[in-house]
């Protein structure tokens, strides 16, 4: 585990979890939680299953270096958590960061928001459109310029997204 990354996570107090090793060329697999966040700077396939809940994979293509978030609610908790938007982003790019990503470099590809859920979706807004526009918002402050996206709908998403080049697979669930 890189250091500057072991730092990192003992001051925000989130565990980083290391991917098991992998089947041949892709290298290791990682299944990526609701809530959680990872980075690599080694080929890694980052698997996830999206509802309403987004995840933002950004990808340098110089370094090779490439993670993926999957944050449940749009917006920002009283302690960082990355079950939340902001939080979300701002750990993934620090991670990115100290493996030695450019954010000039940066890509993102944006998955999920679905809506599924009918009910109050009409008085409290969609969350899962909620969700992609707080991806969005976040992004665009930082900089990192969209290059891909399956969003919305109201059926949920399996993701596998390959830190060795960038490439996502998408199927609907």
């Amino acid at each position: 585990m890189n250091s500057a990354i072991d730092e990192l996570l003992r001051s925000s107090g989130l565990p980083r979890t290391e991917a098991p090793p992998g089947n041949g060329s892709t290298g290791a697999r990682f299944f990526l939680h609701a809530g959680q966040l990872f980075a690599a700077g080694e080929p890694t396939e980052i698997v996830t299953i999206l509802g309403s809940c987004v995840s933002v994979c950004l990808f340098d293509a110089a370094r090779g270096v490439g993670g993926a978030n999957h944050f449940m609610l749009p917006g920002r908790a009283t302690t960082p958590s990355p079950r939340y938007a902001k939080d979300a982003m701002e750990l993934l790019l620090s991670q990115l960061l100290a493996l030695g990503a450019r954010r000039s470099r940066l890509e993102a590809k944006l998955f999920g928001g679905a809506s599924m859920l009918k009910v109050g979706a009409e008085s409290n807004g969609d969350l899962g459109a909620r969700n992609i526009e707080a991806a969005r918002l976040e992004l665009a402050e930082k900089r990192i310029p969209i290059v891909g996206e399956d969003v919305g709908g109201t059926r949920g998403r399996k993701l596998v997204f390959s830190t060795a080049d960038g490439t996502v697979l998408v199927k609907q669930v």
